[in-house]
């Protein structure tokens, strides 16, 4: 089986810089596993790699759609595996670098095979995808599958699902999940990078401080005029809203700064806390990172 190489762990450990240096030295591509990375003009908001980086190594699954359509899943499940068969027949080792935890889970293990209707996902979606209707959803679930909820009420999409799944089958995600064994896919090496906490925090209040000084809030300016925040996912994207206050006068310039790092952090938290539980295949790699094992 063709050989595989994941590089996950939360934002700013060092995904990207890890998976170039790696991808140079073995001539490598790279495949983005990041969810926002796939839209057009959110380039520093979601770190994109920059031009020269992408000169020397080729890159894929960035910049593939505007921020108008919808993005899930399923849809980066088919372009990852499309490229991860053209990097094989060229003979080069794909490395897929990123963190959106969700899309790793599935490009390793697949979709999860319980039962889905698209009618009603897309009622579901209707009713519950927005922020008027989070809070509803949040007492539903809590109500019918209470499991599901203890495990996923931060995650919209996770609940939407969950009750999509127990509308269908009148049981709960958590459980029907338990009674199937997931097996990887791919001959895959995974690590997980790992850093000392308040590393990491302190890596991403600079981080952030370099995107705002570096045009991020200009790149927010135009993304937001073109309705980034009205888009089916794109909105997701972290800091954006933040800077939208910024830009409204609601906020001062740092108050915006501090409150997307604190809530990058939140969002570095879960991701640590996702890729614990939910990849048993991962090597777990602190930094630094000198003695990898052989990929």
């Amino acid at each position: 089986m063709n050989r595989l190489l994941v590089i996950t762990g939360p934002t700013a450990s060092g995904k990207s810089e890890l998976a170039l240096r790696i991808a140079a030295e073995t001539g490598g591509e790279i495949i983005s596993a990041d969810s926002m990375q796939l839209y057009k003009g959110l380039d520093i908001g979601t770190a994109k790699p920059s031009a020269e980086d992408c000169r020397k190594v080729p890159h894929h699954l960035i910049d593939v759609f505007d921020f108008s359509k919808r993005v899930d899943v399923y849809t980066f499940l088919e372009l990852a595996e499309q490229a991860i068969r053209d990097i094989h027949a060229r003979n080069r080792l794909p490395i897929v670098a990123g963190g959106t935890g969700m899309y790793i889970r599935a490009l390793l293990y697949g979709l999860d095979p319980l039962p889905a209707d698209r009618e009603l996902r897309a009622e579901l979606d209707r009713l519950y995808d927005n922020d008027a209707g989070f809070a509803r959803l949040k007492d539903i679930v809590r109500e019918k599958s209470p499991g599901d909820y203890e495990r996923w009420h931060d995650h919209r999409r996770k609940l939407i699902r969950a009750l999509e799944v127990h509308t269908i089958t009148g049981r709960s995600m958590s459980e029907l999940q338990t009674m199937h064994e997931p097996q990887l896919r791919y001959n895959a090496t995974v690590w997980n990078l790992t850093r000392d906490r308040e590393e990491l925090k302190q890596r991403i209040a600079i981080r952030t401080g370099r995107m705002l000084e570096n045009g991020w809030i200009d790149e927010a300016a135009a993304a937001i005029g073109k309705g980034l925040l009205q888009s089916p996912t794109a909105w997701q994207a972290l800091g954006y809203s933040v800077i939208a206050e910024y830009l409204d006068g609601a906020i001062d310039y740092e108050t915006m700064h501090r409150r997307i790092v604190t809530a990058t952090w939140q969002f570095a938290r879960r991701q640590i806390t996702w890729f614990k539980h939910q990849h048993p295949e991962a090597v777990h790699q602190p930094y630094p990172w000198d003695h990898l094992h052989d990929c």
